[in-house]
């Protein structure tokens, strides 16, 4: 059981629960944990797993024996491997299915063939054909069916009834009256009857064909069901095991291969030609080209050297690399990843909640709909064999399977569909969220620019001052991370020490440097001087970033920065009109400089942009769309973007942008290409479509299934077809998700 403790002082477990075989055993367990004190659940059909949250003083073990005292299997999950172990534990189960299966169709087919032939030809029946049938019949109705009688007999045990419930006691019921048919002497028909008539009404004879093939459809439901809910849960697998087994580090003058979990952050790790990058890093020596298709979903790899960060789990295509580990284990980029895919695959949508409400009653309900079925045939005067074999058809074709896959399997496939293309969307909430929005508002620095700013000018107030201008100015900004202090404390040469750094909001940053106050901002603290107004609005007129310094309340001077658009910028920004979408700027930026970049990028400055934008301000115009009736997506990067991404409907984070970004946001975006934004909203509404049609299908199989089954329409063998059938279809329709093309990128509208 893993555990981690979150920042309100309870703690959060996962367990992996076995033998839960429908929606409706998923709601028992979700409830049998939800009535100990203190403890919230939700439990996942698909991945087979119970998110638990807890108060400190809830023993692990409570948990374990609770899902265990309801009659299923618990074990732990460790969270490095969580994703794994679901995965090992779908491969068992498919391969413990298919393993039956096999032998149900070659049991099954001779037989319905034999029935078949005695049908057609009553003149073929020889003696002791029927005890002929029973050895055919007998492996499947117990071995091969044993996972529904094991499943409902542990329900009876623990006074409760599931999927398997109905069809063990359909199975069963079917197969106890065609014994009493054998032993009460009298002609005895094949359970085919009249040829093939049988799949159109319901008759008398010897069930144990039809219950063969049932069972044979009943299991190759389940097989493609586990097959399908492996193959969504791969993509994600897949991407958790490219990390590295060993790695070879240096260690002073000697290099040691020791395992990569033994990795420690500022590590020196030697990466060769084929070889995966074990965790985050900066390259120290050496180039290459890197492939990070796999973890990024960039179809191009990229050329790295001295200074460029890698992520863990890209590969080193063609060069020797040294490499320094930044971020290792649980904290690298792939694992965070991972996590919120996982976390995601958690998630339950608001029309889910609905259809688990419903499979809560559901087996109760078709039980009493099943004996109301058997009485009211007897009572209309029909044959036993006919109540029964009614009975049973409302029995098997029952199925609140279709209504628990429906939501779990569409987000596995989509967020697995979202890891490989580098997306990554934390959830049901995510894909709700999308699917109604209709405004994007981009942040400028770092989303829509290339966030690397250089310095292009510096503009002293006196001649000659330009070295002092960017000394002062480049030990201001050495403590801060924000791309204009990071291009400015790279372009000073001289360094000097800083006291009291302080982050002015909205403003910029101040410090002491040798006993004097130095300002560098966006607002000067005094006003300009004529000479550099004019200097100012014409740097930002042809779109530089310009900032004051003030050394103890007198202007020292300007520094002119330029950050260019993104090559995909313009691009992105026209895909998002093509679906639909309003794209909107906000940015802390002077007016003029946003105008130029906005125009570039295909924003119209006039009524599109709002510049000169503090933290409180994004959030305050973010509010102001949504009580003007839109439904707002924020794109950004930045520590000042996080209190905007979190009040947005959807909040969409660089994949390279700060953690508090990250944290806050509903959708991560791990490729450094802005087109991915149109892709994670274009694959979050697919998603949600996909859950919506899921849904639709499974209310409507099972509103038209039942009252046929009941009013005699349909008989045990199509009951058994249309009910293995409605699961497969709502797996395979979650499974096309992993289909999923982006839209292809809009040219650009010219300016």
């Amino acid at each position: 059981m893993s555990a981690i403790v979150d920042t309100a002082g309870r703690r959060a477990y996962t367990v992996q629960v076995g033998g839960m075989t429908c929606a409706a055993c998923a709601g028992r367990v979700a409830r049998t944990l939800t009535k100990l004190e203190g403890v919230t659940a939700t439990v996942n059909y698909a991945t087979e797993q119970a998110h638990v949250v807890c108060t400190d003083d809830i023993d692990p073990r409570m948990l374990i024996d609770a899902i265990e005292r309801a009659g299923y299997e618990a074990r732990r999950v460790d969270d490095t491997a969580a994703t794994s172990q679901v995965g090992n534990t779908l491969a068992q189960r498919a391969g413990d299915l298919r393993r039956r299966l096999v032998v149900a169709a070659m049991l099954a087919v001779p037989l319905a063939d034999l029935s078949l032939a005695l049908s057609l030809f009553p003149e073929l029946r020889f003696p002791g054909w029927t005890w002929v049938c029973l050895a055919l019949a007998a492996p499947l109705v117990g071995w091969c069916a044993w996972p529904f009688h094991a499943a409902a007999w542990r329900g009876l045990r623990h006074r409760t009834a599931t999927m398997d419930t109905l069809i063990s006691i359909g199975v069963l019921a079917a197969t106890g009256w065609t014994l009493v048919v054998m032993f009460r002497g009298g002609p005895v028909e094949p359970g085919l009857g009249a040829g093939w008539s049988a799949l159109a009404r319901a008759g008398d004879g010897l069930y144990l064909d039809v219950v063969a093939i049932v069972v044979a459809f009943l299991l190759a439901g389940r097989f493609f069901e586990a097959q399908s809910k492996q193959r969504a849960a791969s993509a994600m697998r897949a991407l958790l095991e490219r990390s590295v087994v060993d790695v070879d580090v240096v260690r002073g003058d000697v290099v040691l291969r020791i395992p990569a979990d033994r990795l420690l952050s500022g590590d020196l790790v030697i990466v060769r030609p084929g070889q995966t990058i074990p965790a985050d890093a900066v390259v120290v020596e050496g180039r290459a080209a890197i492939d990070a298709g796999a973890v990024t979903g960039e179809s191009v790899p990229r050329d790295v050297g001295p200074g460029d960060a890698v992520v863990g789990g890209t590969r080193d295509v063609d060069g020797l690399l040294v490499v320094r580990t930044t971020r290792v284990g649980a904290d690298s980029r792939l694992a965070r990843m991972a996590r919120l895919v996982e976390s995601a695959q958690t998630t339950t949508a608001n029309a889910q909640r609905l259809a688990d409400r419903v499979c809560a009653v559901f087996v109760p309900a078709v039980l009493v709909l099943a004996s109301g079925t058997f009485v009211g045939w007897l009572l209309a005067g029909n044959p036993v064999a006919t109540a029964v074999s009614t009975a049973v058809a409302v029995l098997i074709v029952a199925c609140p399977c279709a209504l628990g896959l429906a939501t779990p399997t569409a987000i596995l496939a989509g967020t697995g569909r979202g890891a490989q293309l580098g997306l990554f969307l934390k959830g049901a909430p995510a894909f709700e969220a999308t699917r109604s929005v209709d405004t994007v508002v981009f942040d400028k620095t770092g989303t829509l620019t290339e966030g690397r700013m250089q310095v292009a000018g510096v503009i002293p107030a006196e001649p000659g001052g330009e070295d002092e201008l960017l000394r002062l100015a480049g030990a201001v900004e050495h403590g801060s991370e924000h791309p204009i202090g990071v291009a400015i404390a790279a372009a000073a040469t001289a360094a000097a020490r800083v006291d009291d750094f302080t982050v002015v909001p909205g403003a910029g940053v101040s410090g002491l440097v040798e006993g004097r106050r130095v300002l560098v901002g966006r607002s000067a603290g005094t006003p300009l001087p004529a000479g550099l107004a004019v200097r100012r609005q014409a740097l930002e007129t042809a779109g530089a970033t310009v900032v004051a310094v003030d050394v103890d309340g007198s202007t020292l001077g300007l520094i002119a920065l330029t950050d260019l658009p993104r090559p995909d910028a313009a691009s992105a920004v026209a895909t998002l009109r093509g679906l639909g979408l309003t794209p909107l700027m906000l940015t802390g930026d002077n007016a003029r400089t946003a105008a130029a970049v906005a125009t570039d990028v295909g924003i119209d400055p006039a009524d599109e942009v709002t510049a000169e934008a503090s933290p409180e301000d994004k959030v305050a115009v973010v509010r102001r769309l949504q009580q003007e009736g839109h439904r707002v997506a924020f794109v950004g990067d930045g520590i000042n973007d996080a209190a905007a991404l979190a009040v947005a409907d959807l909040g969409i984070a660089v994949g390279r942008g700060t953690d508090a970004a990250i944290d806050a946001a509903d959708i991560v975006l791990g490729r450094d290409d802005l087109t991915a934004v149109a892709a994670a909203v274009e694959l979050a509404r697919r998603t949600h479509r996909t859950i919506r049609w899921n849904l639709l299908w499974a209310f409507g199989y099972n509103t038209a299934a039942l009252p046929l089954a009941a009013s005699g329409l349909l008989t045990p063998l199509v009951a058994g077809a249309a009910m293995a059938l409605s699961s497969v279809f709502v797996v395979t329709h979650s499974l096309a998700l992993g289909r999923f093309r982006p839209p292809p990128p809009t040219p650009p509208r010219e300016q």
